[in-house]
């Protein structure tokens, strides 16, 4: 396939672009400031140097892809009308490109966040309400609708991942995590995913026929709990004691997972964080 990615350089996307060119696609990575491509991305990849903020003006780059996969995105660390260009504003001028540039195929990293606390007493899945509390989610689950609405109205090619929490191949979203969750309930549990299983399910998002339009819960079979987490990374915070005290719901951050396993047939490379630990794969 020949393939176009946003987010090249970021946690996820550093560690997608080289497996895809390890499979023998084609690969188109936007970046901002091509010098600052760590070098293993240049290997095989082509860089397209631009700006999200302009993707009017990536139609050529476009043309002859086959799919987008759309990873950029401002995380934590950024004022509301930042995230929100960066997010909504952005995402929706990429899907417009790749519209006019005839992209058959759209995927959309999204983020479990966007569930938020919507009461379900069982894991979230992707028919439930959204109900995002912080702003990144927010900003991924506005972008989620707009991008849902040109698939209607302009046959957008759409596929939606929504992500568990990213962890492995020395990914330090754990340790950087910790201190906030320092401040919930120990027994809170959350789903995680590997990288390696983060890469597989973009790339069956992005392979897979007659599935436009569908949205897919992306985590490993095995919730955690922040207690667990804290003990395997021997962490030194202690737990809010107003917080651990107070009523929550242990489902609020796990995924159900059958729909990409029923549509897609993926099945997690590391079914758990202890099998990820126990391969050395952390």
């Amino acid at each position: 396939m020949n393939i176009f990615v946003t987010g090249a350089t970021g946690k996820v996307g550093s560690r997608l672009v080289p497996r895809l060119l390890q499979h023998g696609h084609q690969v188109k990575i936007l970046i901002r400031d091509a010098a600052k491509a760590e070098s293993h991305l240049l290997q095989g990849a082509e860089i397209v140097e631009g700006n999200l903020m302009r993707a009017e003006k990536l139609g050529e780059a476009l043309r002859n892809m086959d799919v987008v996969v759309h990873l950029a995105a401002q995380f934590r660390g950024v004022d509301e009308e930042t995230a929100k260009s960066s997010n909504i504003h952005a995402t929706i001028a990429l899907a417009n490109a790749a519209i006019k540039a005839e992209v058959p195929r759209f995927v959309f990293a999204s983020t479990g966040l966007v569930y938020g606390s919507n009461g379900q007493l069982r894991p979230n899945r992707e028919d439930d309400d959204l109900r995002p509390a912080l702003l990144y989610p927010q900003t991924k689950a506005i972008a989620e609708e707009a991008l849902r609405q040109l698939h209607i109205e302009q046959e957008l090619g759409l596929r939606i991942v929504r992500l568990a929490f990213v962890y492995g191949e020395k990914d330090p979203h754990i340790n950087e995590f910790l201190p906030i969750m320092s401040t919930w309930n120990p027994a809170q549990q959350l789903s995680m995913v590997h990288h390696a299983d983060v890469c597989q399910a973009l790339l069956l998002a992005a392979s897979t026929p007659d599935i436009d339009g569908r949205v897919y819960n992306v985590a490993d079979d095995a919730p955690i709990s922040v207690a667990e987490l804290f003990q395997l990374h021997e962490h030194s915070g202690q737990y809010a004691a107003e917080t651990s005290q107070s009523e929550f719901n242990p489902f609020d951050m796990v995924l159900d997972t059958t729909r990409i396993r029923d549509e897609l047939n993926y099945r997690p490379i590391f079914p758990s964080f202890y099998t990820a630990r126990d391969a050395g794969a952390l």
